[in-house]
């Protein structure tokens, strides 16, 4: 890795003097700190681990610094759903894709072949010629699983989640209300979309509901691995 950075720093070197830029030194000082990370980080976090380097750069020069090499191909920017943008080395000739934890934010690349070549066949079958793709499967890391307790309120559940249903708390209009919507204890539904804010959309037997956040507290479920695919039939 030592030789690989030194010879992506030398080319940089040498792009950046071709265009006449000032602070060439500066600039080295920042994608030689960029390129030993090798994670996906924040302008936030560049900033801060310079200083502890010992550089103390304007954030508006880094920002301009890490936008000069995603434009000269040695950074890829990257915007995560729910994330603030990150920015990771591009490294000539090499493909990954990403694992994206949606309650601590872990991110993990991954590769691997037999993926990229459907892809390819699938495009084919298509008619397309694929020049560029980018996979992100969004979910929960092993350490955050671990956390989920085995029965727990419909509003923890996160957006893509099947639970079941499988107990309703409250009185007797919460459970009459429930009933009017459809859904009682052993119902399989899909959260839709649940953003720790207002109401949460669900998916149930072909319809999506919309549950206030007060009754979804009041809704037991547990986590489902049963197969969420429903077909409905519209005609």
């Amino acid at each position: 890795m030592g030789n690989s950075n030194y010879f992506e720093k030398t080319n940089f070197r040498t792009l950046v003097e071709e265009n006449g830029h000032d602070k060439i030194q500066d600039r080295l000082n920042i994608i030689d700190v960029f390129l030993g990370i090798e994670n996906h980080i924040t302008l936030e976090d560049l900033y801060r681990i310079l200083k502890e380097k010992g550089y103390n750069y304007e954030p508006e020069f880094i920002r301009r610094s890490m936008k000069q090499m995603v434009d000269l191909g040695f950074a890829q920017k990257k915007q995560f759903e729910g994330q603030p943008i990150r920015y990771e080395h591009r490294h000539l000739g090499k493909h990954h894709d990403h694992l994206i934890c949606t309650k601590c934010g872990k991110i993990v690349e991954f590769a691997n072949d037999d993926m990229e070549r459907l892809q390819l066949e699938i495009a084919a079958q298509s008619g397309f010629h694929m020049l560029q793709h980018r996979m992100e499967i969004y979910g929960l890391c092993s350490d955050c699983l671990k956390e989920r307790t085995l029965l727990m309120p419909l509003a923890m559940a996160k957006t893509g989640e099947a639970v079941v249903v499988q107990e309703i708390a409250g009185g007797k209009t919460a459970r009459s209300r429930m009933s009017d919507m459809g859904l009682r204890t052993g119902d399989l539904i899909e959260i839709i979309n649940n953003t720790g804010q207002g109401r949460i959309i669900l998916g149930h037997d072909c319809t999506r509901l919309a549950i206030g956040r007060g009754i979804a507290q009041k809704i037991m479920v547990s986590l489902s691995d049963k197969d969420r695919e429903t077909v409905c039939d519209t005609s």
